[in-house]
């Protein structure tokens, strides 16, 4: 068989049943193929019928010597039988109907009409020195008539629809049975060759394609209707050669396979040992048709019984168009090539240990498979893959192939384990649907736990806790710890367990002590601040931010009390808790504002002063003592300014801070005349204060009161700029009176022009208005009788005989509801009489 890595194209098997048993006595000369049943000639004149697995249905004795052809038509009804001693019958197989003939030579070929059970296709052609067409006509009686003669033995007929081709020792003839006319004559390339050696080999593909193979040349044929302008004297069809090319080997036989060829060669090679010609085995090869060569597409050697003494003539290719099945015919041996189905390309790749494509076609085609099984493709690909040592690739492997079948889950598992491999196929165990015995799983993490504490500790956090029995893992566990008991790895993995296990203090005190990012997600998760009221240092201690976001966030499990009770000890933590409880609500630790004035001075000043700002429920004197006693000028200064002893705190800042703008700054703030006369005083000997106030002072003070009390002859820095700035500040401020002026001008004079059109118009009296004092309609129910009404802008109306006596000198009346004393929107606007 060819070694090669190309899948071959067609499998082989032997014909054998009742094959067998002929050729053990006899030798096949001829055979036919029927798509019911086969026909096999000998070298003893016996024909026999065959099932297509090779097993005897029928038997005649035709003649003592070779069996030349044997013929068939369509319906497998009749057949013709032609021997080398010239006998020709032509009998029907379910029927009495029969033709026997006797010629004075041997008879080649014989060929019945493809529609012979119809009965005015009652035809057959024969063939030895001429080529004789026999029909049936009246009174049942054969009539021959010569088709061809003269140019040697008549080698091979084929009958297709009403084109008979033949071959002869000059070439290939074609024959329309409708026109009886001869349409093409096709020659001979090598006439070298013995046309009794090397026969001509004929094919039809269908009704007009002849494929001829001589020697070793290969012509296809396609048999056209010529156009009617070209007719003349001329067949109205005619041949054309469409491909044409050349084999390596000499041609016994051809068969058509879709668009591509089967042909069967004799080949001949020189033997190693003797250096003489000799024969080899056959080949069965298939090409693709170009119009000057062909593409080999696969080539087989065919071991037939007893081919080192056949010739080219002894062997023959028949072929089943409906099943592509061919025979390959031999004197000793026939053999049946079909076409590779599924269940062939995967034995093909199982045998190339092509596993991989083998499942895959398995899945593709895994509802026309019948040998195979993906399951077992699948267990032999695993196991090929450990036998290769590509245990990873393997493990990956079981979770397709093993789906949900526990069963050989846990078989593929212990068989890791017996090649050491459990760690390989840890990561691909199955954790829901299917779930594995409890004990696969522990026997995988005591296998991580004896070797890789990392690996372990992967597996813990990746599966979830109900696969195995924790207390098992959990006991395996704290025995290795007793062996090395700050492995942080362990501890780490040992407080997972726990926490599966629900025991969550545990589980916490190994949080806590290794300072895992998980210990917060843990207390959160499982509500576990009953656990930590005496831990809260710890918690502190790992991570001071998150611990307080906690803790505040949950003040209804964890009191504040309790928070700064517990941190007693540790007045940095406290002042942290402290400091963000402030940020968050400013009353909530009301109680604990004076204790935050020690921890703010000693473990966060910057943020004391805006603490003593904020806070409302600080006590001043003890703030003020505790930053006196650490000398915090600005702190202190702000807390004298805040309890009133404004002129203390601007001595402090002068004598202190020497700091002029500050002091300046904090007069400002107080607005207070008596402190700008203090900061006169202090500063009128000091050239650098008094340049200060100058430069600041314009606004708020007559800036005349600090130049008179400057004394002759000081030097003061900056004094001519100083002077300037003054004067640039005053003339600013006048500029700036003048325009407020002239805006305040413009707007009272609109706002006087608008009240005026305002108090202009008039007011809508009607029947359902009344008199604010007399509460009755402000108009009579007769209109004919005279009334004097008085109306006021604040529209409250009045009859005027209502209205109180005014007892002033002026004339001008006053709305007694809206302003009885002063003058305002209530003032009288019109008096109706009528």
């Amino acid at each position: 068989e060819d070694e090669s890595e190309e899948e071959p194209k067609l499998k082989y098997e032997r014909l054998s049943n009742g094959v067998t048993e002929i050729l053990q006595k006899d030798a096949a000369s001829c055979m036919t193929v029927h798509e019911k049943f086969l026909a096999l000639g000998t070298h003893y004149g016996k024909v026999y019928l065959l099932d297509v697995q090779g097993n005897i249905t029928q038997k005649f004795d035709v003649s003592p010597v070779k069996i030349n052809q044997i013929s068939l038509d369509e319906s497998g009804e009749h057949m013709g039988v032609c021997s080398e001693d010239g006998k020709v019958q032509v009998f029907g197989l379910y029927s009495a109907e029969e033709f026997h003939e006797t010629f004075d030579c041997p008879i080649k070929i014989v060929a019945v009409h493809p529609h012979f059970v119809r009965s005015h296709f009652k035809q057959f052609v024969t063939g030895g020195k001429k080529l004789l067409l026999y029909e049936r006509g009246w009174m049942n009686r054969w009539k021959p008539s010569v088709l061809h003669e003269g140019e040697g033995n008549i080698r091979n007929v084929k009958w297709r629809g009403h084109l008979i081709a033949w071959a002869n020792n000059m070439g290939v003839k074609i024959l329309d049975m409708i026109s009886k006319q001869r349409i093409t004559n096709v020659p001979r390339d090598d006439i070298s060759l013995r046309p009794d050696m090397y026969p001509c080999s004929l094919c039809w593909k269908d009704n007009l394609t002849l494929i001829i193979g001589w020697g070793n040349s290969v012509k296809i044929c396609s048999v056209k209707e010529r156009h009617a302008s070209e007719m003349r004297d001329l067949p109205n069809r005619y041949v054309e050669i469409v491909f044409q090319f050349d084999t390596e080997f000499y041609i016994s036989g051809l068969a058509p396979l879709c668009d591509q060829l089967v042909i069967l060669s004799y080949v001949k090679e020189i033997s190693e040992k003797t250096e003489v010609e000799c024969c080899a085995r056959p080949r069965l090869d298939i090409v693709q048709p170009l119009p000057e060569s062909c593409e080999e597409i696969s080539s087989d050697a065919l071991t037939v019984r007893g081919f080192q003494e056949n010739e080219c003539r002894d062997y023959h290719l028949e072929y089943s168009e409906g099943e592509s099945l061919f025979y390959i015919i031999s004197p000793r041996d026939v053999v049946v090539a079909k076409e590779r189905d599924q269940d062939d390309h995967i034995d093909w790749l199982l045998e190339k240990k092509k596993y991989e494509e083998a499942l895959m076609a398995a899945e593709i085609s895994q509802k026309t498979i019948k040998k195979h099984k993906i399951l077992d493709i699948g267990l032999a690909y695993i196991n090929h893959l450990v036998e290769k040592g590509e245990y990873d690739l393997a493990a990956r492997k079981c979770q397709k192939i093993l789906g949900k079948n526990t069963e050989l889950w846990e078989f593929e598992v212990y068989k890791f384990k017996e090649i050491g491999q459990l760690k390989a196929i840890s990561r691909y165990l199955p954790r829901r649907d299917p779930v594995l015995k409890p004990l696969i799983y522990e026997m995988v993490l005591h296998e991580f736990l004896e070797s890789d504490y990392e690996g372990f500790a992967t597996l813990i956090k990746e599966w979830p806790g109900d696969l195995y029995n924790n207390t098992i893992i959990v006991q395996a566990v704290v025995d290795h710890l007793k062996k090395d008991p700050q492995n942080r790895t362990l501890l780490r993995t040992l407080a997972e367990l726990y926490t599966y296990d629900q025991r969550y203090g545990r589980a916490l005190e190994i949080y806590l002590t290794l300072r895992h990012k998980d210990v917060f997600q843990l207390i959160h998760k499982h509500n576990l601040f009953s656990s930590i009221r005496d831990k809260i240092v710890l918690l502190m201690d790992f991570d001071s931010e998150k611990a307080v976001d906690m803790l505040l966030d949950n003040e209804d499990k964890i009191s504040i009390d309790r928070v700064v009770e517990e941190l007693e000890n540790r007045p940095e933590l406290q002042h942290v808790y402290l400091h963000k409880l402030f940020k968050r609500d400013h009353h909530k630790g009301q109680r604990y504002h004076e204790k935050q004035i020690s921890l703010y001075a000693e473990y966060d000043r910057p943020n004391l002063l805006p603490f003593l700002r904020d806070s409302t429920h600080c006590p001043l004197e003890k703030a003020l003592e505790i930053c006196q006693q650490r000398n915090f000028v600005e702190e202190t200064v702000y807390l004298l300014s805040r309890m009133g002893n404004s002129r203390s705190a601007l001595k402090m800042i002068m004598e202190e801070l020497q700091d002029v703008d500050k002091a300046i700054e904090f007069a400002k703030e107080q607005d207070d005349g008596e402190l700008w006369e203090d900061l006169i005083l202090y500063s009128i000997d000091k050239p650098p204060f008094i340049t200060g106030l100058l430069n600041n002072i314009g606004t708020h003070v007559d800036p005349i009161l600090l130049i008179h009390r400057i004394k002759e002859g000081m030097e003061i820095p900056n004094l001519r700029d100083s002077l300037v700035k003054i004067l640039q500040d005053y003339n600013l401020q006048i500029l700036l009176r003048e325009g407020c002026k002239k805006i305040l001008v413009a707007d009272s004079l609109s706002l006087l022009k608008k009240m005026h059109r305002t108090q202009m118009k008039g007011v809508l009296v009607d029947e359902e208005n009344i008199c604010e004092s007399c509460l009755s309609p402000i108009l009579p129910s007769d209109a004919s009788k005279s009334f004097n009404v008085v109306v006021f802008h604040c529209r409250h109306m009045f009859h005027k005989e209502c209205l109180p006596v005014s007892n002033t000198v002026s004339s001008v009346q006053f709305c007694n509801i809206c302003s009885a004393k002063h003058r305002g929107p209530g003032s009288a606007i019109l008096e109706m009489k009528k």
